[in-house]
């Protein structure tokens, strides 16, 4: 019994160890230096034009991204889950994909596509007029991809263990297919489908590689020049105010997960 206890609290140990090292202590770092200049710095920072600009186009990219990831996942993991048909374990492994794949690599393949002057789609686009690569549909498209299994590796565990029971009663009672899901699926997979979208969410607000590659990171106007590509400019150029960018960038990420947690929790006491 001994033996038993002293393996539990060193496995803890070390996993505190572990997460203190990788996570705690770069967040205090970020923290104390975005904080010690004193909080009209912080506000000047956050404040400035460019970097209001920045966050409400890191906004927009991330909620059109998880609008995406959220119909694509739900409608896979349903597929996964209900179906059997060839290439199912497929599905899941070339979404699986888009995190093993490098972000730059991500960006470049989009450029090969979607290109303006040389990409298989992009060219006849451009030539109609429509621009995907350097503008917002191309950074939406790379933030997308980046983060898409999230949502679907959330949702689909819970679509396994619940079964089809349910729904098939539903069905033989006379519920069409859109009322099963609002009243049988939708109510189940709620509480994972809230934490794939905050993971997605998170994912999407700290994009980096994709975007710079997609975006051409044109800061002029403000038009391609997210949150994250701002800290990057900022940090390269040792300007002030990357530190303040970060740290809300941080803030909102944990209070998001640390909301949807708590919500979790409460659910399952009650």
């Amino acid at each position: 019994m001994g033996s038993s206890k002293r393996a539990k609290y060193g496995m803890r140990t070390i996993a505190l160890v572990y997460v203190a090292i990788l996570v705690l202590v770069p967040i205090f770092v970020v923290t104390w230096r975005a904080l010690s200049p004193g909080m009209s710095a912080f506000v000047d920072a956050v404040t400035s034009q460019e970097a209001i600009t920045a966050f409400r186009l890191t906004l927009e990219i991330a909620i059109a991204a998880v609008v995406i990831n959220v119909v694509y996942g739900v409608g896979a993991a349903l597929l996964i889950s209900r179906y059997r048909f060839p290439g199912r374990r497929l599905l899941g492994s070339f979404t699986d994909l888009s995190v093993a794949v490098s972000p730059i690599v991500v960006g470049l393949a989009l450029i090969l596509v979607y290109g303006p002057y040389n990409g298989f789609f992009g060219k006849p686009l451009y030539e109609n007029g429509f621009s995907i690569i350097f503008s917002l549909p191309g950074m939406i498209m790379a933030t997308a991809f980046v983060s898409m299994p999230l949502v679907m590796r959330s949702v689909l565990p819970v679509l396994d263990e619940e079964g089809i029971e349910q729904e098939q009663a539903a069905k033989v009672l006379g519920a069409t297919a859109f009322q099963r899901f609002r009243r049988i699926t939708l109510p189940t997979i709620k509480p994972a489908l809230a934490y794939g979208i905050v993971l997605s969410l998170a994912r999407c607000i700290g994009e980096f590689g994709a975007v710079k590659v997609v975006s051409g990171n044109i800061s002029g106007s403000g038009q391609t020049l997210t949150t994250t590509l701002l800290i990057g400019q900022k940090s390269e150029q040792l300007e002030p105010g990357t530190y303040q960018l970060a740290f809300v960038l941080i803030l909102i990420t944990v209070a998001a997960i640390a909301f949807v947690s708590f919500r979790r929790g409460k659910e399952r006491a009650q």
